[in-house]
């Protein structure tokens, strides 16, 4: 048996390392050649970033249900960016979201620019989807009223807690002038990182995520998220049915559902998209195993993927990497690493550091040895966060990167809940809560007793 199991785990390691490395150094390459160094993006110096020739409508939908803490700042700072109309979705809150979006446009004189769609029960709160796909029936009719081409017309996804970097609005345009692309996802930054868990989350989105979309995008196949998400309107409008499914993951199952339609979706160096991480651990599990099933359910996509005859190799090999990801490493690891580090405490493992092994400088150097072949990735991503993170220190980068062994086991536990989900055929979920920030809290408080 422990031959069995120690064949799977250098089966597994022998596919999961190579993987987490090409995606590092293709991620790396591609944020150099972008930025000119890993600390570009963050500090908004690109060589990638070129302005947009065409003259394009950009509309955001911002989905909401209770986001009255957060949604005033967000309607401000994209009212801030050179937008065309800002769709606001209220899924039939009851804190006065609508009241604090329509305030916010009023004070800054730009009521026009800002249309809150009402859903209320029973049509409302039946997911994410749902509500963007009514956003857009509204904007397909205010373009239509305006007179404007659908061809020249992105639409971008905002949650509600999000912001973007300076100019970030415009920057993804560019890209939709090559007809290839029919998506572009920006990264994301975590805004609140005072805490140990929301740094461990700046680490997951801005180095472990982002790099691994800058060399997707080599292969056109970036996973669309739900912030900072930009598509093409008549990409939208190619594919059957409503864009967005009820899926869990309806961001992740749009961007393959392009992917398999011959679109390309890419991202950019040049700008960002900064939202509030999760401060709780249970609300965090709670994301995570809803991630989690969003992921693994879309392996339905495989089929309508390979059945494609509008997909490039390289692309179907990325994308049914990616879709096996949790299937074929996460949960199997999420076992075997546990069966390693008993074997290694009490099992057979123990005679790695027992017996002769020669002189103390042999022992060390051996010691180091075993340390840097089990902790390499775990370093590479400390010293990674600090180049491309100003605030954080190498020291402090490295004992997160290695504190990230620990982190992972939010991951197993929720693949695992996520597929106990799978099984017994729940779907169902509650939102994650947002924080106020700074002066939100006063004005939500000021609408909701006013209205």
């Amino acid at each position: 048996m422990q031959q069995i199991l120690g064949l799977v785990s250098e089966c597994l390691l022998a596919v999961a390392v190579p993987y987490f490395f090409l995606n590092v150094i293709l991620g790396i390459t591609v944020a150099r050649r972008e930025g000119g160094s890993l600390r570009g993006q963050e500090q908004m110096v690109t060589k990638g970033a070129r302005a947009p020739q065409r003259d394009w409508e950009l509309y955001f939908l911002v989905p909401c249900l209770n986001e009255a803490r957060v949604i005033g700042a967000t309607v401000e700072a994209l009212l801030d960016q050179d937008v065309s109309r800002i769709f606001v979705i209220d899924d039939d809150s009851d804190d006065g979201t609508a009241s604090v979006a329509k305030r916010q446009a009023a004070l800054r004189g730009k009521s026009e620019r800002v249309v809150v769609v009402r859903r209320k029960l029973p049509d409302a709160r039946k997911g994410k989807g749902a509500a963007l796909n009514a956003g857009l029936v509204q904007v397909k009719a205010d373009i239509a009223a305006r007179g404007i081409d659908p061809d020249n017309v992105v639409i971008a996804v905002m949650d509600a807690d999000g912001r973007l970097s300076p100019g970030g609005a415009r920057v993804p345009l560019a890209l939709f002038e090559n007809p290839r692309v029919g998506g572009v996802q920006l990264a994301v930054r975590i805004r609140n990182r005072p805490k140990l868990i929301n740094q461990f989350q700046d680490v997951e989105f801005w180095m472990i995520s982002a790099l691994s979309q800058f060399a997707r995008s080599l292969s056109g196949t970036v996973s669309l998220g739900g912030n900072g998400q930009f598509t093409r309107l008549t990409a939208l409008l190619g594919l059957t049915g409503d864009p967005w499914s009820d899926s869990l993951t309806e961001d992740l199952d749009l961007g393959l559902r392009l992917v398999a339609d011959g679109w390309q979706v890419t991202t950019t160096g040049a700008a960002f998209v900064d939202q509030q991480s999760v401060d709780s651990y249970r609300r965090l599990l709670r994301q995570r195993t809803r991630w989690y099933q969003g992921h693994m359910a879309c392996i339905v996509r495989m089929g309508e993927i390979w059945r494609s005859n509008k997909v490039r190799q390289i692309a179907l090999l990325e994308v049914s990497s990616y879709l096996l990801v949790p299937w074929l490493l996460v949960l199997p690891w999420s076992i075997l690493q546990q069966w390693i580090f008993f074997e290694i405490c009490f099992g057979s493992g123990r005679g790695v550091f027992a017996g002769n092994l020669g002189s103390l400088p042999w022992r060390v150097s051996y010691a180091v040895m075993w340390y840097l072949i089990s902790f390499l990735p775990n370093i590479v991503i400390g010293v990674t966060y600090s180049r491309r993170t100003r605030q954080v220190s190498l020291g402090r980068s490295l004992v997160l990167g290695h504190l990230m062994i620990i982190w992972n086991y939010i991951g197993y536990t929720a693949a695992w809940s996520a597929l106990v989900r799978i099984v017994r055929g729940r779907t169902g979920w509650d939102k994650t809560a947002r924080t106020v920030e700074g002066a939100e809290e006063s004005i939500a408080v000021a609408v909701g007793t006013s209205s």
